[in-house]
């Protein structure tokens, strides 16, 4: 096998410790059927749609088949879905109050079309209420389609966290990246003189980011350190040990890691990498909260992070992270009122 620098740059063996799956290059396929399954309950189950005729909400996904995967080749992601779902849903006519119960059908979900263009059916049990049937394929065709959107946004991001291994780059290129503030993210920046090289050696980079949340510093830092209340807004079992040298474990292992720094209210350090990042590399992160009136901000750095990953880490941390805790913090608010 060649050294660095020498023969076929589809094979040669990098700087990196796991040396698997050289420079992208080989095909490597990644399951994603059972998290599709979760996902897609997760985003269709409980949408409500509501009108002049009325109200209706979507139950339970009753029907599920089909699969997923993502592949990857020569460092690009390439996916591979189908599905057929059919989901139930009840609703109340405005203004005789009668209820009437019907379901969608979606019968192929899959990459050959776009969400626009994908059949979506709706029926009603017999009787009247058309009404509601109406406003299911009017209203609430148009809440699914925004569904099927986030799962497959979801799929190519979630789902796909350090798929894409670091790869070495050639002598003398310099790595940039630069970036705007999206969504609730006040502050998102990398720059050059962040690279920084941690654990194993491959190219890193630094992400900055802030984000404001209605509760209390206490509060947050609860949300990060407890076990119960990191499993409510990651939606799966979580391993966390809350003390100078614990273990962390989250989304069914694809993150984990370990305490390093505890400041009740104040401040968390990790030890923090994801499991398709090479063996052994971890990144830096710091969460710092600060008491702004009647909020936190969390100042997050994420030291060390793999210049291919550098996206989906970053998508990680506001949509499965930040996106999900203020869910949580509103739910939590709701129900005390």
């Amino acid at each position: 096998m060649a050294k660095w620098g020498q023969g076929d740059p589809r094979w040669i063996v990098e700087e990196r410790a796991d040396a698997t799956n050289v420079n992208n290059w080989h095909w490597t396929e990644r399951d994603a059927t059972s998290w599709s399954k979760r996902k897609l309950k997760e985003v269709l189950e409980g949408l409500v749609v509501e009108g002049e005729a009325g109200r209706c909400e979507i139950g339970d996904l009753k029907h599920v088949e089909g699969e997923a995967s993502c592949n990857s080749r020569k460092g690009k992601l390439i996916f591979f879905y189908e599905w057929n779902l059919r989901l139930s849903w009840k609703g109340t006519v405005k203004e005789s109050g009668e209820k009437h119960k019907g379901s969608v059908e979606i019968p192929n979900l899959s990459e050959e079309n776009e969400v626009d263009d994908t059949e979506i059916n709706v029926s009603k049990k017999k009787g009247e209420g058309d009404v509601l049937k109406d406003l299911m394929r009017t209203e609430g065709t148009t809440k699914v389609r925004e569904a099927l959107r986030d799962y497959l946004k979801a799929l190519k991001t979630e789902f796909t966290l350090g798929m894409i291994l670091p790869t070495k780059a050639p002598v003398g290129q310099e790595l940039t990246t630069e970036h705007k503030p999206t969504g609730n993210t006040i502050q998102d920046s990398v720059s050059p003189q962040s690279l920084d090289t941690v654990g194993v050696k491959i190219p890193t980079v630094r992400i900055l980011m802030r984000e404001m949340f209605n509760s209390s510093a206490d509060e947050l830092y609860s949300i990060f350190t407890t076990k119960e209340l990191v499993q409510k807004f990651s939606k799966c079992p979580a391993v966390i040990e809350a003390e100078k040298g614990g273990k962390l474990q989250m989304f069914e292992g694809c993150v984990s890691g370990e305490y390093t720094e505890l400041v009740p209210s104040q401040r968390i350090v990790l030890k923090w990498r994801c499991r398709s990042w090479p063996d052994e590399h971890y990144a830096t992160v710091a969460l710092n909260f600060k008491d702004v009136v009647a909020q936190t901000e969390l100042q997050l750095e994420c030291k060390g992070v793999p210049v291919s990953s550098e996206e989906s880490t970053r998508q990680c941390w506001k949509k499965q992270y930040f996106e999900e805790i203020h869910i949580l913090l509103q739910q939590s608010k709701e129900s005390m009122e």
